[in-house]
């Protein structure tokens, strides 16, 4: 997700100076120590090594448990995986960051074990939109973290900021966008909604959503790139190859920071707001430590710490947050964000997809 800062000892190299030092008579308790781990899945790369030196050893250090990060693959392999464990009653990881609609697809096979929000001291303070739950009402996920999508441009080829999706429309950006190539990442077509259908609501039936594809078929003269790779995209917009398009508000702002002549921008119908669950697996034997852990993560300060190391955007209310304003400016937004309709994308995905290729990318 984005660039990480050095530092943090390991904790193990700490437990293990620690055992020889004790000596043979408090092997017993040490034993008993070790015993407190969890498994977590996190997405891979910068983001897990984010965590592993700023995050994790935090909660070690508060809790005594240690954790054993997991590097997920990317996509729904990751679900695959845990869910043929489960069956084996194997649990991979105790814990993952899982995203929205893996965290449904999920669900449809009873997959999480319900987290009890009872046990989640600040789960009065989550945002709604960030307690998943099963169809009765059961805690499926809570939100781990969220990111933006946002408005890029280059600085030196548009010296004034836009405030509208609209501009991804506009005759004047011909061959000028690099928009995310799939239905399911860019959420372009809740884009379409919010900016011309008077919101996502609209995209509740099929009349609408072929509405909305119709409208945003409308953007192709203007797309360069529909991008998968996006490092490729990142370095078209540094460059002014590639001027303007959607791409991430942290990873944006962190090139900014480097001196790159590019700008993220939150439009005035929203950032695209997506982001990632903090889940159970029904196979893990180890639920206490996993609600002390969802819970040590759900704190504001922790929320904060994650903001500023991680880049990530906080998934409870700004008031309880410690956050500076210029810190939240750094990784969210005041303006209502456009929440993607990840149902479409576990109940019609087959149908959107196939109409994404006919009448957007194809």
């Amino acid at each position: 997700m984005s660039e990480i800062l050095k530092g943090g000892v390991s904790r193990r190299t700490m437990l293990k100076a620690g055992v020889a030092a004790a000596g043979l008579l408090a092997m017993p308790a040490v034993l008993r120590a070790q015993e407190k781990s969890l498994k977590v899945g996190v997405y891979g790369g910068y983001f897990k090594k984010s965590f592993d030196n700023h995050i994790f050893p935090e909660f070690t250090k508060a809790t005594g448990i240690e954790v054993e990060s997991i590097a997920e693959p990317t996509g729904e392999a990751w679900l695959v995986q845990l869910e043929q464990a489960a069956k084996a009653g194997q649990a991979p990881a105790d814990v993952s960051m899982m995203s929205q609609v893996a965290t449904l697809k999920g669900q449809a096979t009873e997959l999480w074990t319900p987290i009890d929000i009872s046990k989640i001291k600040h789960g009065g303070d989550l945002l709604d939109r960030f307690v998943n739950k099963y169809p009765d009402g059961r805690v499926a996920g809570i939100g781990a973290v969220a990111w933006f999508i946002t408005l890029v441009t280059n600085t030196d080829v548009y010296k004034e900021a836009p405030t509208s999706w609209g501009a991804l429309w506009d005759p004047a950006n011909q061959d000028k966008l690099g928009l995310l190539a799939l239905a399911s990442n860019s959420f372009l077509l809740e884009v379409t909604a919010k900016t011309f259908m008077g919101g996502t609501n609209a995209l509740d039936t099929e009349e609408g959503l072929l509405k909305a594809f119709d409208k945003l078929a409308e953007v192709k003269p203007n797309v360069r790139l529909w991008y998968r790779d996006e490092a490729q995209f990142e370095q078209a917009l540094k460059s002014g190859e590639i001027p303007m398009g959607q791409y991430y508000h942290d990873v944006t702002g962190l090139a900014a920071a480097d001196g790159q002549p590019v700008r993220s921008t939150f439009p005035k119908e929203g950032g695209i707001q997506d982001s990632g669950n903090w889940v159970i697996s029904r196979a893990s034997k180890k639920t206490d430590e996993a609600h002390a852990f969802i819970d040590f993560m759900s704190q504001p300060s922790i929320q904060g710490l994650m903001s500023r190391k991680v880049g990530t955007a906080p998934t409870l209310k700004k008031d309880v947050l410690d956050l500076t304003p210029e810190e939240f400016g750094a990784v969210s937004s005041e303006i209502d964000p456009i929440i993607p309709r990840y149902d479409l994308y576990t109940t019609k995905a087959d149908w959107i997809n196939q109409k994404w290729t006919e009448l957007i990318v194809g």
